[in-house]
């Protein structure tokens, strides 16, 4: 069986890889570089930006831990040069081009526009053809722009990488993820930053208790907020550029240096001409089924192009899922509900699972949080303010979801994420024997304390009584 996998994403490599080691023919082609945003312009620059966010904030804080000094300035040209080099390190160390060719996989780099000729044919800016028995599609995504008058004139977090100076005042438009992170970032590096969202709270999809605490936090660091707001039109003006929105009915207007706009991420699907393939969008995403199939029974669709979940290693799970059923038959599905996400601003965040809001709707649920405060490793480090909190099945005491605010809440999730899909109660999450001290803890605690609320036995350590109670 031959595979052709159009796309040298996150999705793309590891669906070749997949669909390679089952035994199956596999053809990888990318229109340009392999490593798709994750590894080239994405995580890689930005999360190094935030990096440097959070060693200026600890600098900040010097004083605090007794040491003595002037906080370091920022160079942002010297930032910016550090982020690109980064990336570039990032993806010379994977060595995904030669791995890639060492497992047997055909490798078509720099093709070009990639279209389907038929449904069993694609072929290449350049017009070699490449018959498939199979297709699996992971053409990513692109940040879409802003569609009002003047909406040429924002920038997209891929623009940040090009900044020769910091801009003064900055407006960010857009509250989910990628917004708030590059509000946050901003604001550290000394810039006025304005976030404007059209839904009525950041982060709309994250857990309600997250988004209060970030909308908090971010209040009390300087940013404005201007929530249930609709931008109408961005214009030109002699001191930079004018925001003008609307909210509750009422027009408004906002003086600012640059605007970001991260209002979405619809997939590359121009070019691909998926109806010639019998392939159906809808909103600008690939229609497919629980087994990753799309309306073409032969051409499955994973990553960004799916529109399921715009995180790297969703993109890895689906890959391997959409490569398994394209070689094997449809016998895996995808449960988006074991994917963690985690998020590099300030304060951090991250999640997994079921939130607060779905589980009430689903109901027979508990959740409980845990403050930060009550770690020891949190006190040691001066970093208090945060929570863990936990959603649990009342019948059966499992793990459903679990979301933290707070330093290191990435590394926090993955334990939370590891439970849930090892479908443990939470009495037996509250015995794990973890590090102590370490972030990690609160998820202990929470679970300890939801297992004694569902009057499960768990084991009543020291650390319960001196930390969570």
């Amino acid at each position: 069986m031959r595979v052709v996998v159009i796309g040298g994403g996150p999705a793309g490599i590891y669906s070749a890889l997949r669909s390679r080691e089952l035994g199956a023919e596999a053809v990888l082609l990318e229109r340009g570089r392999l490593g798709g945003v994750a590894l080239t312009e994405g995580p890689p620059p930005v999360r190094t930006l935030a990096r440097v966010a959070r060693l200026l904030r600890e600098a900040r804080c010097w004083d605090r831990f007794g040491l003595r000094g002037r906080p370091p300035a920022i160079d942002l040209a010297g930032v910016i040069d550090n982020a690109c080099r980064t990336a570039n390190v990032v993806v010379e160390h994977k060595g995904v081009h030669q791995a890639l060719e060492a497992a047997g996989v055909t490798v078509v780099e720099n093709s070009g526009q990639v279209r389907f000729r038929d449904p069993s044919t694609v072929v290449t800016a350049d017009g070699r053809a490449f018959p498939g028995e199979r297709f699996i599609v992971c053409v990513g995504g692109q940040g879409r722009k802003l569609g009002v008058a003047g909406g040429d004139l924002t920038l997209s977090y891929e623009d940040v990488l090009h900044l020769h100076e910091l801009p003064p005042r900055i407006a960010v438009v857009g509250g989910a993820d990628t917004g708030c992170q590059l509000a946050s970032i901003f604001r550290d590096f000394g810039a006025d930053v304005t976030l404007l969202e059209l839904a009525a709270r950041l982060l709309p999809q994250a857990d309600e208790d997250i988004a209060k605490a970030v909308s908090k936090a971010y209040g009390e660091r300087g940013i404005g907020l201007r929530l249930g707001v609709k931008v109408d039109a961005i214009e030109k003006n002699p001191g930079g550029l004018r925001v003008r929105y609307s909210e509750d009915g009422r027009s408004a207007d906002l003086e600012v240096d640059a605007v970001f706009a991260a209002v979405g991420w619809p997939a590359n699907l121009e070019g691909l001409n998926l109806e010639a393939a019998k392939v159906e969008t809808f909103g600008g995403r690939i229609v497919v089924d629980e087994f990753l199939e799309t309306t073409a029974p032969h051409i499955f669709a994973a990553g960004d192009a799916t529109g399921l979940s715009m995180l790297a290693q969703s993109a890895a799970l689906q890959a391997g899922i959409a490569a398994e059923n394209a070689v094997l038959g449809r016998h895996s599905r995808y449960a988006r509900e074991v994917v963690a996400g985690g998020s590099f601003t300030d304060p951090e965040y991250a999640g997994v699972g079921l939130t607060g809001q779905r589980a009430r709707e689903r109901g027979g649920c508990l959740a409980v949080t845990i403050p930060y405060r009550t770690l020891t490793r949190a006190i040691i480090e001066g970093l208090t303010d945060g929570f863990c909190k936990v959603v649990v099945d009342r019948n059966s005491g499992e793990l459903l979801g679990a979301h933290v605010i707070g330093a290191y809440s990435a590394e926090v999730i993955q334990v939370a994420a590891t439970a849930i899909a090892a479908r443990l109660r939470v009495d037996q999450i509250a015995g794990l024997p973890l590090a102590f001290p370490s972030m990690a803890q609160g998820l202990l605690l929470a679970a300890g304390r939801a297992a004694r609320e569902l009057g499960q036995r768990t084991p009543i350590s020291v650390w319960d009584s001196l930390e969570a109670n």
